[in-house]
């Protein structure tokens, strides 16, 4: 009771403007125990085909590429969403957007967030005596009781949303280029370009913005620090602790980073793949001076695919192309149900335990992080709901070679309804009862088309979801019925489960600002 009085008292100082937070991680003594500890790191809209390890054409993640030769390498990974706030929400739940609430993105005015009756990944280790710190972007509301601090975390450095929800002094390369912020009043932004300026980005330590607007040319390297000094103090205090990093990289806008070599019009984007595989290098050497032996590194693209809108500004897909969407309009890629839009790369590490230079085709998802962690942690589970991950243990030691049966994609904005699940993968066979693209870089949008009888993809076959299995053929009829089973299954499982609802009512009033007298709501960097 002590603590959360704690919490209250300096939430309510902080609102009244007195609080001012130090980098204090709140170690208290050691306690005994071998508990692993964890550190999650996620990036944001990282293409299959970015990983040089997945992907022989790239040449810019030397760091990531020899994680994968010391662990193990996953080829058929999937995000649980392919949008931000639903993958995050179900990375820290394990649990879809249909049972906790969060379907689709929060805004810089939202008023909500993941709906608190939700419990986090974060609190669950927190209750097993684990010290947590997240670091970098969070988007699942930062208003109030949904702050991480309320959520479980220990420990808070980073940007509430996506690095584009608000401008900056160093826009950084977007398409179509953003504007720096005002310096003093002026008329307002075009809404049609899709910028922000009337809010700056900020940059919060705990519950203080320390930082409006965030310098992104210097954010990467804030980030390492604060992860490698998380990691640092948490490793001394003989407690375990769990570090959840969420990059900006490769979301746009790109920070104005050194050029590469390669291609003119992909080398912003080549440069800022090589400046998120330094960051993650920098933690994972951490990890291995500090923690080596006793820490587990779950690294994975499971935010979305590529946001091919972006134009050279996005990554690459791999072989995972969407052919028979590009073929109808639009992209595959980032807010789709198709291969572009879910599967991403992902990879673990942990030295002793995990075999090394393994790949590994067990189908799994950022769904699997919860249950997993939990069960590493010899923590349990929340009761009263269902999950929809897996505990991928087994998997990780080399036990066993098969992951989930059957996932579901959840429609997470190019077509049908927000958190809708009207995509099943079983087994090698995909099928869409719905399908639609997204916006690609000509500024096409593919048309919503609705499938009473789905198209079904082997992707054993065809990877590049090219030419759906002939309906009346004897390998569609085989597993029409076991997809119209499972996927009947699911949604009776959710009807009957502990569902939440979030709340995306949105105020202007709560949309961060450390001084609303300034243009762009602007102070001092700390």
């Amino acid at each position: 009771m002590g603590w959360l009085f704690l919490k209250v008292l300096i939430v309510g100082l902080s609102f009244l403007g007195f609080f001012y937070p130090v980098v204090d991680f709140r170690f208290s003594g050691k306690t005994g125990g071998q508990k692993p500890n964890f550190v999650i790191i996620l990036a944001d809209d990282m293409g299959w085909g970015d990983l040089g390890a997945n992907w022989a054409e790239t040449k810019d993640t030397a760091h990531l590429d020899k994680m994968a030769s010391g662990g193990m390498r996953f080829v058929d990974f999937h995000a649980a969403a392919s949008t931000c706030s639903p993958s995050r929400a179900s990375l820290l739940t394990g649990r879809l957007g249909l049972r906790n609430g969060v379907t689709h993105n929060f805004a810089v005015t939202s008023v909500g967030g993941l709906p608190l009756n939700e419990t986090t990944l974060a609190e669950v280790l927190q209750q097993a005596g684990y010290i947590t710190g997240m670091i970098g972007k969070w988007h699942l509301g930062h208003h109030g009781s949904y702050h991480p601090n309320f959520r479980g975390f220990d420990y808070y450095f980073g940007i509430p949303y996506s690095n584009d929800m608000g401008c900056t002094d160093t826009p950084g390369y977007n398409h179509p280029p953003c504007p720096a912020c005002p310096q003093q009043s002026g008329p307002s932004r075009n809404p049609e370009r899709a910028c922000y300026v009337d809010v700056a980005l900020p940059l919060y330590e705990n519950l203080t913005i320390v930082e409006q607007p965030v310098n992104l040319s210097s954010l990467a390297q804030k980030y390492a620090e604060k992860a490698t000094q998380f990691i640092q103090h948490a490793s001394a205090s003989g407690r375990p602790f769990l570090l959840y990093v969420g990059l900006a990289h490769m979301h746009v806008p790109l920070s104005v980073t050194r050029p590469s070599a390669g291609p003119p019009g992909r080398r912003p984007y080549a440069a800022g793949l090589r400046e998120m595989d330094s960051l993650v290098g920098q933690i994972k050497d951490k990890v291995d001076r500090a923690a080596k032996g006793n820490t587990f590194l779950w690294f994975t693209a499971g935010d979305n695919g590529p946001w091919a809108q972006k134009c050279e500004l996005a990554g690459s897909m791999g072989p995972y192309t969407g052919l028979w969407q590009t073929r109808q309009g639009g992209s595959p890629a980032k807010q789709t149900t198709w291969e572009g839009g879910h599967r991403v790369p992902a990879l673990a590490y942990w030295p002793g335990r995990i075999p090394v230079n393994v790949t590994s085709t067990a189908l799994l998802s950022v769904l699997d992080i919860f249950p997993t962690v939990v069960a590493l942690a010899q923590a349990s589970l929340p009761p009263d709901r269902h999950f929809d991950g897996l505990d991928a243990s087994e998997v990780l030691f080399g036990r066993l070679q098969t992951g989930h049966r059957v996932l579901f994609h959840p429609n997470s904005g190019a077509a049908g309804e927000y958190g809708g699940l009207q995509t099943v993968r079983l087994e090698q066979y995909k099928a869409f009862y719905v399908t639609g693209g997204a916006k690609a870089c000509d500024g096409s949008v593919g048309p919503e088309q609705h499938h009473e009888l789905p198209l079904i993809f082997n992707l054993e076959d065809d990877v590049a979801e090219g030419v759906p299995l002939e309906r009346g053929g004897t390998e569609y009829q085989a597993v029409l019925p076991m997809v119209r089973k499972v996927l009947a299954d699911v949604l009776q499982d959710v009807s009957e489960d502990n569902v939440s609802s979030a709340d995306y009512t949105q105020d202007p009033s709560v949309a961060p600002c450390c001084n609303p007298y300034q243009i762009a709501c602007r102070c001092q960097t700390v």
